[in-house]
């Protein structure tokens, strides 16, 4: 079988080929080449990049660090702000947030400091040392009792402060792995060799946090029971809804929602994991790019991404659009989607309508034109889907306070992906885990 092969199969690929394609698409630096990075930093005092980012990492001070040799101190600079650093090391849009704030942008350099790079050498350094003595430890028990539903970067963090501050702390997931889109979510060659999992170990060994996992709000949980057992809750859902298509689609084989391939790709060997020869990834995000660019790693012969806008609107990084066109992906603009067309109950292809914008509008100019394809992923956003009664949404997500206080609910904090407000971004949800854990220990301590 090889990538002309029509319709749905896995082991496109040689066997030799699948490790190549799916090991660590950037390596960490080599003690060396962090060395020499971190000497390019001017060490500012006040530094732009610090307030760029969502944790406040003081990203001076661990470069510094870095420069000095001091693998330790600089992780629990970086680890003490974030404790999911080693993960967002590896999925930040860097170049949009620290990097783009490097005083180096405006002295006439090539680039900024790569912060995201030196970040994860530090991280990655220290979490390869696996008898390195704990970073921090657990305040005097309080005598008190928190639910964190929600396993994802902001209930991971949420549930790691709060044990920090002395708390015990439940947490509860409805999968089997604890990580969320850490874990499910993310494309297997940004987080390779199980570091989601060696993440979550990290966490979870300063103690006072009991696992539950496969325990879902509305199936095994039910949010009044919670707040009566527990001091305080803290919702970490995320968003486990999915988009439709919103088009009459007939039932036919090879569409899917991309984040469900993705999901797979991640629990599976990838030689196990099927794809089609002509692949039509619909949306313009980071999701949209992992599908159409692990389509094309497992052997996909023709990837074509299909976004509504122009390039400048998509929500996908520079940095993760040109990784797209590098492994093969083509992207089509201004086009959306009337109707994913079936033959014989399998799907054969997209009918695509041109678009353009009129003043703030999108229209259809009348154009159309389709692709063939015999497999259809969806990457057109999620949505928040829990049945929380009495709870107020804004915008179809939980409503808080600065500080992820639920109004009205004196025991309830939310956070992460299902909070109003947010940008969707993974160290913004573990600055929502940070916010609501101070929080809530000063509303157990009053």
């Amino acid at each position: 079988m090889d990538q002309n092969t029509p319709g749905i199969h896995a082991g496109r690929l040689k066997a030799e080929q699948y490790p190549a394609n799916f090991c660590d698409a950037h390596p960490t630096l080599t003690r060396t080449q962090a060395l020499v990075e971190a000497e390019r930093c001017y060490y500012c005092f006040d530094a732009p990049c610090i307030t760029a980012c969502p944790t406040g990492i003081d990203v001076p001070s661990f470069i510094q660090r870095i420069a000095q040799d001091n693998i330790r101190g600089a992780a629990e600079a970086i680890l003490s702000a974030n404790p999911l650093g080693g993960m967002c090391a590896r999925v930040c849009p860097t170049e949009v947030l620290c990097e783009q704030s490097c005083v180096r942008n405006g002295c006439g350099e090539a680039k900024p400091v790569e912060i995201g790079r030196l970040q994860r050498y530090a991280t990655d350094s220290f979490f390869a040392n696996h008898n390195a003595a704990p970073l921090f430890t657990r305040a005097a028990d309080s005598g008190r009792r928190v639910a964190v539903v929600g396993a994802g970067p902001a209930g991971l963090a949420a549930a790691h402060g709060l044990a920090r501050l002395g708390h015990a702390v439940t947490l509860f997931d409805a999968n089997a792995k604890l990580g969320g889109l850490n874990e499910y979510g993310l494309a297997t060659y940004k987080t390779p060799d199980n570091f989601a999992q060696q993440e979550v170990d990290w966490l979870l060994s300063i103690g006072g946090i009991t696992v539950k996992t496969e325990q879902m709000l509305g199936r095994e949980l039910e949010l009044a029971q919670l707040t009566a057992d527990f001091d305080a809750v803290f919702l970490g859902l995320g968003l486990a809804g999915v988009n439709a298509l919103n088009l009459p689609v007939a039932a036919c084989d090879g569409l899917r929602p991309a984040v469900d391939f993705i999901a797979e790709l991640r629990q599976s060997d990838p030689a196990a994991v099927a794809v089609g020869r002509q692949v039509v990834v619909i949306g313009g995000g980071m999701t949209a790019v992992d599908a159409a660019v692990q389509s094309k790693l497992l052997g996909a012969r023709e990837v074509t991404m299909v976004y509504r806008r122009g390039v400048e609107a998509l929500s996908a990084s520079g940095h993760e659009q040109d990784w797209a066109s590098k492994n093969g992906v083509v992207m089509r603009c201004w086009a959306a989607p009337l109707e994913v067309l079936c033959e014989a109950g399998q799907v054969s292809g997209v009918r695509f309508a041109v678009t353009e914008e009129q003043g703030d509008r999108l229209i259809e100019t009348g154009e159309q034109f389709s692709l063939a394809a015999d497999m259809v992923l969806t990457a057109i956003g999620q949505s928040f889907a829990a049945d929380l009664p009495n709870i107020a949404l804004k915008g179809g997500r939980i409503e808080t306070d600065a500080d992820g206080r639920v109004p009205l609910h004196p025991k309830l904090w939310a956070g992460g992906d299902c909070r109003y407000g947010g940008r969707d971004l993974t160290v913004e949800a573990v600055e929502h885990g940070k916010q609501a854990a101070v929080s809530i220990d000063a509303f157990l301590r009053s």
